[in-house]
């Protein structure tokens, strides 16, 4: 009799609200990071032309590189604290913040008129990137289940791929037909489009209370700004014992900030409790050894191009063009194997593809290469990344706890970056080096970046550039050891349990304003039913059956 009770109550009773999607929100951040690659891309194939505008008189490589460096470095020093704010505030409210200032320095970085004035507008850009990316990679982590995850992370990188085909191509045309100042111009109408889109998809997740660690931010931003700065300008000032004191006073500062992280009492910025997870250890050592690899190897190859073999920048991003179809075309597929199989088997062949194609790019670096050859490398390079972003990202981050979701991602983004930051500021000092040594007093006198070079210097530039290529090569070879080490994540399940408490918060919030609105009563007023379901659904889970809820939001979570 109970159970027929029992029976018609829950025929009767209403259906459960169906789980929202995660991939409308995802599709809205993607938008706003494929803003953030393209404009990177675009800056690489830009470079000549911006020297020839705003540096025409130096024959140091060192000033526009700094277009770059700026960027990295102020977007590497806040992604431990803008980790945090997601976490604190919600990763909505931070990422939209961060694309709105993205967007009007990048309207900035059009408008300038000196080197000087374009470098602070990248830094600006910068920082506006920094509050973006933490949170895309959190939403991302709260939203989709362990198990579905590298379906999303694959999309992640399947943008990254679209970007590598849209940022050449798009930097090309604009830099020829417009001039360099529109690479930049062009991401005004796309920022109001991903704030709008933003807005409207990506939800407001549950915050957490966090405590901020000031003297970690300083201590973090003074060391990396010493070292970074100290590798940017030791060429120009012949590594004296003035940069030597000074990359030397960044490394005891980062060593005192990592000191204080694992003594502090408040919530430190690094949290050293994650790096227990193995995989989340050995993903951000290869990351960095990614992020140092793929920054850099783009300026000799583009600086070979142009200048030793006179292809205007619209020729020379069509030679990325097989690598970005290939990402685009593998990047998802290898998300959804992810979820079945073990990381190695993706990520070992990943970065060992990217490293060779490096090193074939190294030999095709010659004046009388045909030019077609270059592409097959670039193919090889996009097989490559395929299977390279999207796992380790999804593998670094797998296995976080929601309330750690954005200090993790901070942390990864970070290492990440901090490889790009060190990266470019290397590649500058080894590019220069090189040219030095294979063209002996090219540096201290003549124009340089004005048009193709004279035939004369042909020669020891193609050396010089070749021999610079092989310092990324050498990055993914530790990326490639490090995987080695990573082992086949298992589920974590305390992960339903948080999202539920996120998916609950929303429903009530979304019930209250739709009550103040339609004067209905809340769920609160008529005797908290929400709360009555939330037990149920919590014995449900805990007598290990899964609720109608839980069987929703594992639906939602398949792409």
């Amino acid at each position: 009799m109970t159970a027929q009770k029992t029976a018609r109550k829950a025929a009767a009773a209403p259906p459960p609200a169906p789980a929202l999607s995660p991939w409308p929100a995802l599709w809205a951040l993607v938008v706003g990071f494929f803003m953030i690659l393209v404009d990177t891309t675009i800056v690489a194939v830009a470079n000549p032309a911006i020297k020839e505008a705003l540096d025409p008189t130096s024959a140091n490589l060192d000033n526009v590189v700094w277009v770059t460096s700026a960027y990295l470095l102020t977007y590497a020093v806040p992604l431990l604290i803008t980790g945090r704010l997601g976490d604190r505030f919600g990763p909505r409210n931070i990422y939209l913040a961060g694309l709105a200032v993205f967007t009007i320095a990048s309207l900035w970085c059009g408008l300038s008129t000196s080197l000087g004035m374009l470098v602070a507008a990248r830094a600006l850009q910068g920082l506006g990137g920094a509050m973006m990316t933490p949170q895309t990679m959190a939403v991302i982590t709260r939203t989709f289940p362990p198990d579905r995850r590298g379906a999303a992370m694959g999309l992640w990188g399947a943008t990254a791929g679209v970007a590598m085909l849209v940022g050449p191509l798009a930097g090309g045309l604009l830099v020829d037909g417009l001039g360099w100042e529109w690479i930049f111009f062009v991401n005004v109408p796309v920022g109001v489009l991903g704030f709008v889109l933003a807005w409207r998809l990506v939800p407001k997740l549950e915050t957490h209370p966090h405590r901020f660690d000031v003297l970690g931010v300083v201590l973090s931003s003074v060391g990396l700004f010493a070292l970074v700065f100290g590798l940017q300008e030791g060429e120009r000032y012949d590594w004296n014992a003035t940069v030597w004191t000074l990359i030397a006073a960044g490394i005891v500062v980062l060593g005192a900030f990592l000191w204080q992280q694992s003594r502090t009492t408040n919530e430190p910025l690094v949290p050293f409790e994650l790096f227990r997870d193995r995989n989340f250890s050995v993903a951000n050592i290869a990351i960095a050894a990614v992020g140092f690899a793929m920054t850099t190897m783009a300026l000799p190859l583009m600086f070979f191009v142009q200048l030793a073999r006179g292809l205007t920048p619209t020729q020379a991003s069509l030679l990325l063009v097989p690598m970005a179809v290939a990402v685009c075309v593998l990047a998802q597929p290898a998300g959804r194997l992810l979820d079945k199989v073990d990381p190695r088997f993706l990520l070992v062949p990943g970065l060992g593809l990217t490293g060779l194609a490096l090193v074939w790019y190294s030999l095709l670096v010659k004046v009388d290469t045909p030019i077609w050859q270059f592409l097959l490398p670039a193919t090889l390079l996009g097989i490559g990344n395929a299977g390279m972003w999207g796992p380790l990202a999804s593998t670094a981050t797998r296995n976080l706890p929601p309330r750690q979701a954005g200090a993790g991602s901070g942390i990864y983004n970070t290492t990440r970056t901090v490889g790009s930051v060190i990266g470019s500021a290397a590649m500058a000092a080894f590019m220069q080096g090189r040219l030095e040594a294979n063209l002996p007093g090219l540096a201290s006198g003549g124009e340089f970046g004005s048009g193709q070079l004279p035939a004369v210097v042909l020669d020891g530039f193609a050396k010089a550039m070749a021999q610079s290529v092989l310092l990324p090569a050498a990055a993914m070879a530790v990326g490639v050891a490090a995987v080695f080490f990573l082992r086949r994540p298992a589920l974590n399940g305390s992960w339903q349990a948080a999202r539920t408490r996120d998916e609950q918060a929303r429903d009530v919030q979304a019930a209250s304003t739709a009550a103040k609105k339609g004067g209905a009563k809340t769920p609160a007023q008529k005797g908290a039913p929400g709360r009555a379901g939330a037990k149920k659904g919590g014995q449900t889970a805990r007598s290990g059956k899964a609720s109608p809820a839980r069987s929703g939001a594992r639906k939602a979570g398949r792409p």
